[in-house]
């Protein structure tokens, strides 16, 4: 997923009753859109306690940039060693703001993951084994930070660098691995490829927990809040992308009003997530924030 740029924070409320997928149960989701001068397409990542979130934008020359939105007042992001290609992933949910994120290097031509806060960028390059270039897709307050990697052989691995060093994290059974948040207590969201299709799973205590939606062809776990709630991203048995909420150990889907698409990017501690939605399967993507 990704994100944006400029001001203006925008437009109508829309109320939504969606079904569980455990039936018989229902939550309310009130969606705000989201509209960032200059962006032809807009996907969001995370959100903090704040209500600050991240992303990137895509402006009209075709150009990424990775964007902090707070309040109405958007900063861009553009690593300076790569300008036109930088994505934010997600950010501390308290405290000073921290974004995690990655750019595509102008002198390598792979991807590099930063950390970025106060308004300067230190570069996360991965584990030695990274020889395809590196994702940071999270952070906490703590300033651990999750992410994914490719090694010599093609193969994607999640990461923890967590005081200086690298921890790879692969989900038992997985042909690739991909973390994609990190909570206050060290808890990691993950998606990752059976060899077939896509699965989810949370690691907590050193142990891997699937938590995958039921129904749903594919999950693709995005973020996790203190509670171990977890927001996704769901193909569902039409083809068709929704965004999916695990909560209280529940699970709920839902789509934007008339959106063709829709995902569910990231996840706070006050039951607000934001994400993306497409009126078509052709795309562009917009932002929404929603509370539920």
């Amino acid at each position: 997923m990704k994100n944006c740029k400029s001001i203006l924070y925008a437009l109508g409320l829309l109320l939504l009753c969606v079904s569980a997928a455990t039936a018989g149960d229902q939550l309310t989701f009130k969606f705000k859109a989201v509209k960032i001068p200059g962006s032809t397409s807009t996907e969001p990542g995370g959100i903090n306690n704040a209500g600050v979130s991240v992303g990137y934008y895509v402006d009209t020359a075709g150009l990424d940039h990775g964007y902090i939105l707070n309040g109405k007042k958007v900063t861009k992001l553009d690593d300076p060693n790569g300008v036109g290609s930088t994505e934010g992933s997600n950010l501390s949910p308290d405290g000073a703001i921290t974004v995690a994120g990655f750019y595509t290097s102008s002198k390598t031509q792979l991807p590099t993951g930063f950390v970025w806060k106060n308004g300067k960028f230190t570069d996360v390059p991965g584990p030695s084994t990274a020889k395809g270039g590196a994702y940071c897709s999270a952070i906490n307050d703590s300033g651990e930070v999750v992410g994914y990697y490719v090694d010599s052989t093609g193969v994607y691995h999640g990461f923890l660098l967590k005081g200086g060093k690298y921890t790879t994290l692969d989900v038992p059974g997985a042909a690739d691995t991909f973390a994609t948040g990190i909570n206050k207590k060290g808890e990691v969201s993950f998606y990752w490829y059976n060899g077939s299709s896509y699965e989810s799973s949370v690691l907590s205590g050193g142990k891997y927990t699937t938590v995958n939606v039921p129904g749903a062809a594919d999950s693709f776990a995005l973020d996790l809040d203190a509670a171990g709630d977890v927001t996704y991203q769901i193909q569902n048995s039409s083809g068709a992308y929704q965004g999916a909420l695990l909560h209280s150990k529940k699970y709920y889907t839902y789509s934007y009003p008339k959106a063709a698409d829709t995902y569910g990017g990231g996840i706070n501690d006050k039951s607000e997530v934001v994400g993306g939605y497409a009126s078509s399967t052709s795309g562009p993507w917009n932002a929404f924030q929603a509370s539920y």
